[in-house]
């Protein structure tokens, strides 16, 4: 993920910093410290190399370069750094990973991310779902 989709950063979780509970954002993210529980925002992350994440991540796109543990959620791009550490399961539409990064769960690309699929079947001339 280019610099330019970190332009403007709206929060920042610094090395010291431990934040439990449920986080939730509009705007683009960095950790650099420590979350457990749950993070949601609604545009891009950024984890730095030292960050430790113990919760399910939802973004529009991510770059990450420490440890998760939990499922990962990108709409977008998803790039691994060579010292990332993802356990749990990932949905990302694109993903990039540098030699070394390391991956633990289920693997799930290029769909429309986040949104579940309706079968249809028709019957008599009508849809049904």
């Amino acid at each position: 993920m280019s610099k330019e989709n970190f332009k403007d950063v709206e929060t920042i979780i610094g090395p010291s910093v431990k934040v439990e509970g449920e986080f939730k954002a509009d705007g683009n993210v960095i950790v650099e410290g420590q979350v457990v529980g749950g993070f949601k925002t609604k545009k891009n992350l950024r984890i730095g190399d030292n960050a430790k994440i113990q919760a399910n991540i939802e973004a529009e796109n991510a770059w990450v370069g420490g440890e998760v543990k939990g499922n990962v959620l990108v709409r977008g791009h998803l790039e691994l750094s060579a010292n990332a550490k993802i356990k749990g399961d990932i949905e990302a539409q694109i993903l990039t990973m540098e030699t070394g990064s390391q991956i633990n769960g289920h693997l799930k690309m290029g769909e429309a991310v986040g949104i579940e699929k309706v079968e249809t079947t028709k019957e008599n001339g009508k849809t049904k779902q």
